[in-house]
């Protein structure tokens, strides 16, 4: 069955995680980066999450149903199936999305192998079939692509917004917004993009973007 790729947003999101060891710890950890409100539900954590702790909502006790409770996706991550399944299935019956560690019949979701440049993020899945050549293929993009270039996606997300507002939506607009992707002409100087800007009228401001 084919999988639906998306990237969601979970800020302010309230998100279980089940589990406090080195199998929660990467999990918690990607949850914060999305500002995401974690709540952890482990009797003890292992050292990897003592740095995470004051950003979560710890309850330090064994899994109960009421967990759940008011939760946009939830996260089993302990060393133990049957407490693993307990969530999964507890959270297929809420209607709550559940990714079960290591166990793809339980997973309504994939954490993908990512790579991270700013807010440019590429993500691998093979749908819980070989993690290991999700995380192979993840090293070789990693090797390809130029640390730089979250920076110059920031400087792009600028342009464009100018972009928005100086043209009128029309082929003119939509070339612009393409030639703005081709990296080797976006430097901040002798750019023929804001050449364009610089000669294209401003919009009306009823005028609605459509790229």
């Amino acid at each position: 069955m084919e999988m639906f790729p998306m990237f969601l947003k979970l800020e302010g999101r309230a998100c279980l995680v089940v589990g406090a060891g080195t199998i929660a710890a990467p999990k918690i950890e990607s949850l914060l980066r999305a500002g995401a409100r974690v709540t952890v539900v482990a009797p003890e954590a292992k050292p990897a999450l003592s740095e995470m702790a004051a950003q979560v909502r710890w309850v330090r006790r064994e899994f109960e149903a009421v967990d759940l409770d008011g939760m946009f996706l939830a996260i089993a991550a302990t060393d133990r199936q049957a407490v693993n399944h307990a969530v999964a299935e507890e959270a297929r019956r809420r209607g709550i999305l559940c990714n079960s560690v290591d166990d793809p019949p339980d997973c309504d979701f994939f954490y993908p192998s990512v790579v991270r440049r700013g807010e440019l993020q590429i993500a691998i899945s093979t749908a819980g079939k070989s993690p290991a050549l999700a995380q192979r293929l993840r090293a070789e993009i990693d090797a390809a692509i130029d640390e730089e270039i979250g920076q110059w996606l920031d400087q792009v997300g600028e342009i464009r917004l100018n972009i928005l507002a100086r043209f009128a939506p029309s082929d003119a607009r939509k070339a612009a917004l393409h030639l703005l992707a081709q990296r080797e002409v976006c430097e901040p100087s002798d750019c023929p993009v804001q050449a364009l800007l610089r000669d294209a009228p401003k919009v009306a401001a009823t005028e609605k973007p459509d790229q």
